[in-house]
C-alpha cells in the first residue's frame, strides 16, 4: 500500500464512495485505538472503550467527508491530523462523561493544556504525533474568540451547524457565518505557514 492509495481512497470517499472507508479503516484503525488507549489511560473504562472511541472518532470523519465537509484534505498526512483531533475529541468527551456519571451526572472541567502533546506523544509515530499536536494548537491558538474555538471544536467532533446552534446557543446563520471566519482565518494561517 502506498501513500497514492491512501489518497485515492481518500478522493473516494470524498467523492461518496463509502466503499473506501473500509481500507481507510484496515489502515488507521491500530493507530486510532492507540491513541484513544493513551488519551483514556486514566479513565475508568471497560476493555473496548478505545475501540469505541476509535470507531466513533472514524465514523464521524467518514460522515462529514462524504458530505463533503473537508474540501482542502487533500493527503494522508492531512487525513492523520484530521483523525488524530476527530479522535482526541471524542476520548475528551467519553473521559468527561464518564465523570459525570461517576460524581452523579456533574460536569467535569475540559482537558488541561498539553493534552495533545501528553496524548500524542505516546502514538505509535512521535514524529507524526508532535506535528498533529502542534497543529492543532496552532491551528486552535489562531483563533483569539473562545466562542470561535468552541465552534470549531464541536465542528471537528462532528456536529451539524443546527447541533452547534442549539448548543451555543445562536442561530444558524450565526453559526455558519463564524464557520465561514473560521476557515478564513485557518486560511490565512496554512498560507502564512507555507510562504
Amino acid at each position: 500500500m502506498t501513500s497514492d492509495a491512501v489518497t485515492v481512497w481518500l478522493h473516494q470517499l470524498q467523492a461518496g464512495e463509502s466503499a473506501a472507508a473500509r481500507p481507510l479503516w484496515e489502515k488507521y484503525f491500530h493507530r486510532l485505538v492507540g491513541l484513544a488507549r493513551t488519551r483514556l489511560r486514566t479513565a475508568a473504562r471497560g476493555a473496548s472503550d478505545e475501540e469505541d472511541v476509535a470507531l466513533s472518532a472514524f465514523d464521524s470523519f467518514c460522515r462529514n467527508a462524504e458530505a463533503g465537509r473537508f474540501p482542502d484534505l487533500t493527503d494522508r498526512d492531512s487525513l492523520w491530523r484530521l483523525l488524530a483531533a476527530f479522535t482526541l475529541r471524542k476520548a475528551a468527551h467519553h473521559v468527561r462523561d464518564a465523570g459525570a456519571l461517576k460524581r452523579g451526572g456533574g460536569t467535569v472541567a475540559a482537558a488541561a493544556d498539553g493534552v495533545l502533546e501528553a496524548a500524542l506523544g505516546r502514538e505509535p509515530d512521535p514524529a507524526l504525533a508532535a506535528e498533529v499536536a502542534e497543529e492543532c494548537e496552532r491551528l486552535l491558538a489562531a483563533l483569539a474568540d473562545p466562542d470561535l474555538r468552541h465552534i470549531a471544536l464541536l465542528r471537528m467532533d462532528g456536529h451539524s451547524v443546527e447541533q452547534i446552534a442549539a448548543r451555543i446557543p445562536c442561530s444558524t446563520p450565526t453559526v455558519k457565518r463564524r464557520l465561514k471566519l473560521i476557515r478564513g482565518i485557518w486560511e490565512r494561517e496554512a498560507r502564512h505557514e507555507s510562504q
